[in-house]
């Protein structure tokens, strides 16, 4: 199937769900479905850089707070549009996410890693300091009570525009998945040494993915203040961000666009179960023993797993 086919697929997909979704009147259904998208599109974005590179991101907080600070100063200095604060807080992010990719590209294994959680901490450390977006006592961003084009409540709003950035940030995986440049990174994360010597451009692609991550994790970020109408810097910096960005992948399979959009869904939709049911307190626990289980048992996702049982009757 062509890329511009299955970008069309997930278009109308994203369509017919909105539609489909409108009708429910309990609004807990959107605000819980916003926050699963929000990770399809933060693990996507992850899995990039994570999973079709193999550089593992622990800066995910930091460029999602950079979708959710541009968002902020966006709407203080003149209530900017919605559309206006997704387009802005994804290139800020993806600006980010080319200099980190810059000043980083020599860099492998755990030390990039580090240099990722280095970013985190020190944009946590200004956003703490920056009076203008609220500092460390936080900023009000109050959306309308009422949506416009007949959705009635805002937070329909915010799920419909999720679930069509869910769907571009799918198209946008399985096309790099399927292009020239999702072999040059799977070259990269097989043997960086070997794709170099064959020939394979592995600054300048390592240099796009950092790119294209950055501005997806950033994309995630920018509906955020309308949706929780109070930013402080530890929502915007929540270490669950990170964790569940890479857990998701890790469940669903790292090396597929499907893996992370499978692991969002489920990991998503239990902890939205157990945050209503027991507590939230309990989400990141049940994130490690999952993570535990999956890495021991199934190492290669859901999806390898599923790929490697009918031929040889085992586990991967």
């Amino acid at each position: 199937m062509s890329n511009t086919r299955f970008t069309l697929i997930c278009l109308a997909a994203a369509a017919v769900l909105v539609g489909v979704t409108q009708p429910l009147s309990n609004d807990y259904f959107f605000s819980a479905a916003y926050t699963v998208l929000l990770y399809v599109i933060l693990s996507t974005a992850w899995n990039i850089l994570g999973g079709y590179t193999g550089y593992v991101n622990f800066g995910t907080a930091g460029f999602f707070a950079i979708g959710v600070y541009s968002s902020v100063v966006l709407y203080k200095a003149f209530k900017a549009p919605l559309p206006l604060m997704i387009v802005a807080g994804t290139l800020a992010a993806a600006l980010a996410g080319f200099g980190v990719g810059y000043l980083t590209m020599r860099l492998r294994g755990h030390f990039f890693a580090i240099a990722t959680l280095a970013l985190a901490v020190m944009l946590f450390t200004f956003v703490i300091n920056w009076d203008y977006a609220g500092g460390a006592r936080g900023a009000y961003v109050i959306a309308p009570r009422d949506a416009p084009f007949g959705f009635g409540h805002y937070i329909r709003l915010l799920y419909a525009v999720m679930v069509l950035l869910a769907a571009i940030s799918i198209a946008v995986a399985r096309s790099i998945e399927h292009s020239k440049l999702g072999r040059g990174l799977a070259a990269i994360r097989d043997d960086e040494l070997a794709a170099e010597c064959s020939g394979v451009p592995t600054l300048r692609l390592k240099l796009v993915s950092t790119t294209i991550s950055g501005g997806m994790m950033g994309l995630a970020g920018t509906t955020f203040p309308l949706f929780i109408s109070f930013v402080e810097p530890t929502s915007a910096f929540s270490l669950s961000y990170a964790v569940n960005a890479i857990a998701m992948p890790v469940i669903g399979g790292m090396t597929y666009w499907l893996g992370p959009l499978i692991g969002a869904v489920l990991l998503g939709t239990v902890q939205q179960l157990v945050q209503v049911t027991i507590s939230s307190a309990w989400n990141l626990l049940i994130v490690g023993v999952l993570l535990v289980l999956f890495v021991t048992l199934a190492p290669s996702g859901i999806l390898g797993w599923i790929q490697w049982r009918p031929r040889t009757g085992s586990r991967p």
